[in-house]
């Protein structure tokens, strides 16, 4: 697999992350879940500034950005903040093993980039209610 190759892979994921954040944020309440709303809104602006820089360095890697899906599939229909809260969760830890695939795959800034990314995700990933981990992404080292 190519640099272009993963970069490519690692925004289709985020046009992904994107869709998902903008419904969870759609089903809660600025109102009643005011930390809740103002968490998902800060994920969402974090991974729309993350798909920004996926494009661009794509473009660099002389690719054409993949496009975004017209829709994607949530499990369930998480409603409930409960339910909101660990889809973002579960969106974090998917977002830290894909960065971290794109760490193993590139060099250089792109890579410093992505460790920085992947390093993010997984500390967003406690504000999300989520627990600290020792190897987060890679389960397997744990």
């Amino acid at each position: 697999m190519t640099v272009l190759d993963a970069l490519q892979q690692t925004l289709a994921a985020e046009h992904a992350a994107l869709y998902t954040y903008g419904v969870l944020g759609a089903r809660t309440s600025q109102a009643a879940t005011t930390e809740l709303y103002d968490v998902l809104t800060a994920g969402y602006r974090r991974h729309r500034a993350r798909r920004d820089r996926l494009r661009l360095l794509v473009v660099e890697a002389g690719g054409e950005p993949v496009a975004a899906a017209a829709a994607y599939g949530l499990d369930g229909r998480p409603v409930r903040p409960a339910q909101l809260q660990a889809a973002a969760l579960e969106l974090e830890a998917t977002g830290v093993a894909t960065m971290l695939a794109l760490v193993a795959r590139s060099t250089g800034t792109v890579r410093e980039w992505a460790m920085a990314e992947a390093t993010w995700s997984a500390s967003w990933q406690l504000e999300l209610g989520g627990e600290a981990q020792t190897w987060p992404g890679a389960p397997e080292l744990g």
